[in-house]
């Protein structure tokens, strides 16, 4: 594929992308309403971010 892709390709690849970029960032920081059904509130977000490969001592 030597063509350069076409508007419409990437406005859909793009909106695809900011798509899955909402949902992993809802999974990680936020705890209750991840699909912002509601406004936001400081009462939805984590307390604090997960440690993913953090080593546990001992």
């Amino acid at each position: 594929m030597n063509e350069p892709l076409s508007p419409d390709l990437l406005r859909k690849m793009h909106a695809y992308w900011r798509a899955a970029n909402f949902l992993s960032v809802g999974q990680i920081y936020l705890r209750d309403n991840p699909l912002l059904q509601e406004p936001l509130h400081l009462k939805h977000v984590k307390p604090r971010r997960l440690a993913i490969g953090a080593r546990r001592r001992g």
